[in-house]
């Protein structure tokens, strides 16, 4: 639950109109979103090797920490905190404001919205952790609810058909190769979320076994859900009325079912995104957490709830950091202000693996999980997100600076925490 709950959130119900915008046949849209599958079941299997290594809170954190050096894992919190986590929350949190105008009417802007419903969770996680993962299973089931609702009625009543050709939309060329590059950038962000089951290893019973299985069975439920949603949307709207579409999921339900279908697969979606959020503001604060018991960041983010044992200071710092970025920008901005920085990340880790099995090659370590397919696997999924961060870099210059600009501004913010410690 924790695994899908991370995945799934806005990015399938508004993505799928950004990804018709680049790509126009169903062969490349559906394409580009089974290649998205496919990284995210490698980067699956690479976690959960790292995961059953290191069953500690922190996730990713611990990785970088451990394989390269503290700076590393100091500047993956410090992006985390300050544009990947916060940033992805916010634009889903802008999702949710869209959907909740659409079935309330509301004529007030997406920012204030965005920013009552980060607010809202941040404070329910705040009393613990048992409040948070109630609160984010019961949305799990409820989002899935929605989507085979979705899929079922615009199958049987959405009328349509999809025609397979033509199977490209321009002649095999750099410019095709361009368009693939600038789909898969919201495909990533859809996708993204896996990794933050990893933040809370710690406080499973037995995250060897059970974090190693969640991931790879998570992340093969969620491809199925993704392509049965896009095949939906393709078949009722086609690739020019998806495209055209900003809220294609309810699109195809006001086909299907007229303005009620509409309306009762908005609420679906609207709980939807409030489920993602709530995962997010359940795990991520763990590897704040983590660099405050480090002495790499102020003393009171690791300060815990004597009555919870939550993190409050920093379930709240992230939360007013996301609500800064949700009231600063369009859904759009944010989706590439995230991915230039997330997927760096994501590279990073990867490699990680390759230095831990060069490590242990004399003695390797008995009762881990082993990724299958590397160093092969490994190798492509390294390769893959370096492409992702060059595509977006190259199609949204200006929004993918201001990450990296981000980026760069936590080594000397790194040495000034280590020289304090």
């Amino acid at each position: 639950m924790i695994v899908m709950g991370g995945i799934v959130g806005s990015g399938i119900f508004i993505n799928p109109y950004v990804v018709a915008q680049q790509v126009h046949t169903p062969l490349l849209i559906l394409g580009v979103w089974l290649i998205g599958g496919a990284l995210a079941m490698a980067g699956a299997f690479i976690w959960a090797e790292l995961a059953t290594r290191m069953p500690d809170s922190g996730g990713q954190y611990l990785y970088l920490r451990e394989a390269y050096h503290p700076s590393v894992a100091f500047i993956y919190g410090w992006v985390l905190l300050l544009v990947t986590q916060t940033g992805g929350m916010a634009a889903v949190a802008v999702t949710f404001a869209r959907y909740y105008r659409e079935i309330t009417g509301l004529k007030t802007g997406d920012g204030p919205i965005a920013a009552a419903a980060l607010l809202g969770l941040t404070a329910i996680n705040c009393l613990g952790v048992r409040a948070g993962s109630n609160v984010q299973s019961a949305m799990m089931l409820l989002k899935s609810g929605a989507i085979a609702a979705l899929v079922l009625v615009g199958i049987f009543w959405g009328g349509g058909v999809m025609h397979p050709l033509p199977l490209l939309d321009r002649p095999i060329s750099f410019g095709l190769l361009r368009a693939i590059g600038a789909a898969m950038i919201p495909v990533a962000f859809a996708y993204g979320g896996w990794q933050t089951s990893t933040f809370v290893a710690g406080e499973m019973r037995d995250p060897r076994r059970d974090l190693s299985r969640g991931l790879v069975a998570g992340v093969i439920g969620v491809i199925a859900l993704y392509l049965s949603v896009n095949y939906v949307c393709l078949r009722v709207l086609g690739p020019a009325g998806l495209a055209a579409s900003h809220t294609p999921a309810s699109a195809v339900m006001r086909v299907a079912m007229g303005e009620r279908g509409a309306e009762f697969l908005a609420v679906g979606i609207a709980i939807s995104t409030l489920g993602f959020l709530s995962q997010g503001i359940l795990t991520a604060p763990r590897v704040y957490y983590a660099m405050a018991r480090d002495g790499l960041f102020f003393k009171s983010v690791g300060w815990l709830s004597p009555r919870t044992g939550a993190p409050v200071v920093a379930i709240v710092l992230q939360g007013v950091f996301a609500t800064v970025i949700a009231l600063s920008g369009r859904y759009e901005q944010i989706l590439n202000y995230v991915v230039s920085v997330d997927f760096i990340s994501f590279a990073l880790t990867a490699a990680a693996l390759f230095v831990f099995r060069h490590r242990d090659a004399a003695a390797p370590p008995e009762g881990i999980y082993r990724a299958p397919g590397h160093p092969y696997t490994t190798a492509a999924f390294v390769l893959i997100c370096a492409g992702i961060v060059a595509s977006t870099i190259a199609a949204y210059p200006a929004n993918s600076a201001a990450g990296l600009l981000i980026l760069l501004a936590g080594i000397p913010v790194y040495w000034y925490w280590r020289h304090k410690s």
